[in-house]
């Protein structure tokens, strides 16, 4: 499925993969990669399907890989993006109070 196709089935939701890198593209396709949560080649995040993400599917088409993704997909992102928080929350958490316990 191309970045320049309709919406999805489901209505809701897209699959982006990063399938090329970004070294040696302009300056503002990086920044699209970077946008669009994509860190490196082989990296996948399942996005809205709204109009601001296909602009920026559209600038990056030969960069990224576009499929449809249900909502499940969309919900287990969701989970693992907030358990990461919540670590790094309780990893900071334990830092300030390292540094307090040695001040």
């Amino acid at each position: 499925m191309s970045a320049a196709s309709g919406p999805t089935a489901d209505g809701g939701h897209l699959r982006v993969t990063q399938v090329r890198s970004g070294i040696s593209t302009k300056p503002k396709h990086r920044g699209t990669l970077r946008a669009l949560g994509l860190r490196g080649v082989g990296q996948s995040r399942v996005l809205p399907d709204r109009p601001d993400v296909r602009g920026m599917l559209a600038r990056v088409p030969h960069l990224v890989a576009v499929e449809p993704a249900d909502a499940a997909a969309a919900a287990d992102q969701q989970e693992r993006n907030a358990a990461s928080r919540q670590a790094h929350r309780v990893a900071e958490g334990r830092a300030a109070r390292a540094a307090e316990e040695t001040a």
